[in-house]
């Protein structure tokens, strides 16, 4: 069976092709990768799951494997969300980590991630290595030099965020919450971290589920009603939440308006410029909106555009050349944290920068509108039925001159194809990392005339 890494790490359905077989298959070929990397030293490689069913199994199979192999094994303790896994790995100078996670995808999907040493997703060519060892089926020769220990990555990760967000303003402004953290890794820490200090928090499914209710863990909007219904009921401050491996963010305004991953990053790409001072670039992804790069012409930052997947924004953030990094998918960091998606970090920036402008996040989208325009974006599926990917290849080598009664003004292929028109509108289609499907993206300046696109980009590509 081929193994194939996506935009973060492999996915399959559970005892489908995600075996115990498989499992071993995987963490052999990260051993090997690791040991033809820096031969003959002792390595730390970081083990850990979010809440998935059968994590603690699963991560258990990879580390003893792996102590086997000669590693020094962390084994994190509990369901353990992404970014706290890249925070062990740079504490602990680790030469890398394996994450049992399949994210936001359905309950019944399990995967690996698989990072490097700096902490980030690890890079495609670094993946093809893996790939190829997988298929070639070499093995690591065992080691005695092993050693497996139970480690608490918690207070040590809480402790790293405190000198990253403002909480003396939040502590002072004791202000009013409701977290949501679809069954996943994320209570814990999001809610703990912000009861210490003084803040009141009502948590929701604060529990395991490996259902998560029967739906996938993402923090859409049409998956957090129940969150939208108690901030409008409790008049609290904001609503948060985070997906199964607590690396995505959603946020619930205080009037019960859903404020999307678009909006949030081009409001705090202004705050942070404005707060910290900052002066570096800001990045996001081929399919992220383009009211980030308004922003930036304003502070006069430099833009950067990477291909979907946030490996490309956390090497800028490795170089210290972005203030702040992200993608539409609900996934960011910023300077000086980690070279991984924190959707803990994101949903605590949201609570600073209400606090310390003392306006919502709707007055402070009003205003950013106010200064730069307005501008519209959605997405949509198309499933990536046979028919569908009989012709998908051939579809987006096309240049058409136009599509529906538009002029195509430039086609941009970094990542699948996003046609730019002449209007300043624009809409990109690339097949998904993670599912069977081909995603659809589009932004205009009026919600209507964004639907509009969408729907001539299904129309397109179907027809």
């Amino acid at each position: 069976m081929s193994i194939r890494f996506g935009t973060s790490g492999w996915r399959a359905v559970i005892a489908d092709q995600f075996t115990f077989e498989n499992i071993e298959r995987v963490t052999e070929a990260v051993c090997r990768y690791l040991t033809t990397d820096k031969p003959g030293n002792e390595q730390t490689l970081v083990v850990g799951h979010d809440s998935r069913f059968m994590g603690e199994r699963f991560s258990s199979i990879a580390a003893e494997l792996a102590a086997g192999k000669g590693f020094r094994v962390l084994l994190c303790q509990g369901p353990t969300p992404t970014p706290t896994i890249s925070h062990v790995i740079r504490s602990q100078g680790a030469s890398g980590g394996l994450n049992f996670t399949a994210s936001h995808n359905p309950p019944e999907y399990q995967g690996i991630k698989f990072s490097t040493a700096d902490g980030a997703p690890a890079l495609p060519e670094i993946t093809r290595e893996i790939e190829e060892a997988i298929v070639s089926g070499v093995s690591v020769d065992k080691s005695k030099g092993g050693s497996l220990e139970a480690f608490d990555p918690g207070p040590a990760y809480l402790e790293d965020l405190r000198s990253k967000i403002n909480f003396d303003v939040i502590s002072k402004a004791k202000g009013r919450y409701a977290y949501d953290p679809l069954w996943g890794t994320g209570r814990g820490y999001l809610d703990k971290i912000l009861r210490n200090s003084g803040c009141e928090v009502e948590t929701l499914h604060d529990w395991r589920d490996v259902t998560f209710g029967g739906r996938s863990p993402e923090p859409g909007e049409s998956q957090l009603e129940e969150l939208r219904e108690i901030v409008k009921t409790k008049k609290l401050t904001l609503g948060i939440s985070t997906d199964g491996d607590g690396d995505r963010f959603g946020i619930i305004d205080n009037d019960g308006t859903f404020i999307t991953p678009n909006q949030l990053i081009a409001i705090l790409t202004d705050y942070l410029a404005e707060s910290r001072g900052w002066t570096n670039g800001v990045a996001r992804s081929v399919a992220t909106s383009h009211l980030v790069d308004r922003v930036a012409k304003e502070r006069n930052l430099k833009l950067y555009e990477t291909p979907v997947g946030f490996k490309f924004i956390g090497e800028l953030i490795n170089k210290d050349e972005i203030i702040l990094g992200g993608e539409e998918s609900a996934g960011l960091s910023i300077r000086g944290h980690y070279p991984e998606k924190d959707g803990i970090l994101a949903c605590l920036l949201a609570i600073e920068t209400v606090t310390v402008r003392q306006a919502s996040l709707g007055e402070q989208l009003k205003d950013l509108y106010r200064r730069v325009g307005k501008l519209e974006s959605g997405r949509i599926g198309v499933k990536l039925t046979d028919e569908v990917a009989a012709t998908l290849k051939e579809k987006l080598a096309e240049e058409p001159g136009t599509i529906g009664q538009r002029k195509v003004e430039k086609i941009d292929r970094m990542d699948g194809v996003k046609f730019l028109f002449a209007d300043g509108s624009w809409m990109l289609m690339r097949p998904s990392g993670t599912e069977p499907m081909v995603r659809i993206y589009a932004e205009s300046e009026s919600k209507q005339d964004m639907e509009e696109l969408l729907e001539e980009g299904r129309r397109y590509l179907l027809e």
